[in-house]
């Protein structure tokens, strides 16, 4: 047994149903960086409209806009994040990252006989 045990997290928010998690955060992230949905689903290998039917599922679970669109045009179209879409993604970072951190720990001292 030569690989190193390690705990595979992951965190999903929901309401009655799932309305964040790593997919979306990805998702969000990839439109930052390409300011077009239709770039980031391409990105991620992901057809353009289950990326938009994501982002719209999220919206409506959240009950706040995520990402703003605009359509084609002499300068082409777009997207963008909201504020809080913006600001739903650095809470759940953060919150991710802190679970980590915390996780790991704990991980190590429960199974420090098996590392």
């Amino acid at each position: 047994m030569d690989k190193k045990l390690h705990p595979v997290m992951s965190v999903r928010v929901f309401n009655e149903q799932k309305c964040f998690g790593p997919g979306i955060a990805e998702l969000l992230r990839c439109i930052d960086e390409h300011h077009s949905l239709r770039a980031a689903a391409k990105s991620m290998a992901m057809a353009y409209s289950k990326a938009w039917t994501i982002i719209k599922n999220s919206e409506k679970g959240l009950g706040i806009s995520l990402v703003e669109s605009s359509t084609g045009g002499k300068n082409g179209g777009g997207a963008v994040l909201t504020d809080e879409g913006r600001k739903i993604l650095e809470a759940y970072e953060q919150y991710c990252k802190k679970l980590l951190e915390y996780g790991n720990s704990i991980f190590e001292e429960s199974f420090k006989d098996f590392m």
